[in-house]
């Protein structure tokens, strides 16, 4: 079963940056849409970043002009590049894949402090 695996979190400070990295444990041909999302504590999980099949890609509000999702099909990652970040943006970030037949697969998560 294909699973994916999310590194890059960790503690910054306002105005830093972060990679964020999210590998599928094998190749797989049927990957549809791919997503970021983030959560924290009794709040539900919010999308911030998706990118299509196609190479179209989508953002919250929130993020827009400072995240920017990306993917190399060849090793099989996606990537969310954080700029400019601030407290607001502490949260566990998930990645998501959608491959067809079997619907959305999950992360695991990781963590992304932001201090002020």
């Amino acid at each position: 079963q294909v699973q994916l695996v999310e590194s890059g979190g960790g503690l910054v400070q306002a105005g830093g940056s972060l990679r964020l990295s999210c590998a599928a444990s094998e190749s797989v041909g049927g990957i549809l849409d791919r997503f970021w999302y983030r959560q924290t504590p009794g709040m539900q999980r919010e999308l911030v970043a998706q990118i299509t099949g196609g190479g179209n890609t989508n953002y919250a509000d929130s993020v827009k002009g400072r995240f920017t999702i990306s993917r190399d099909n060849a090793k099989n990652t996606m990537y969310l590049q954080m700029n400019s970040l601030n407290p607001e943006d502490t949260a566990v970030y998930y990645c998501a894949a959608d491959l067809l037949g079997i619907g959305r697969i999950w992360g695991q998560g990781t963590q992304v402090t932001v201090s002020s």
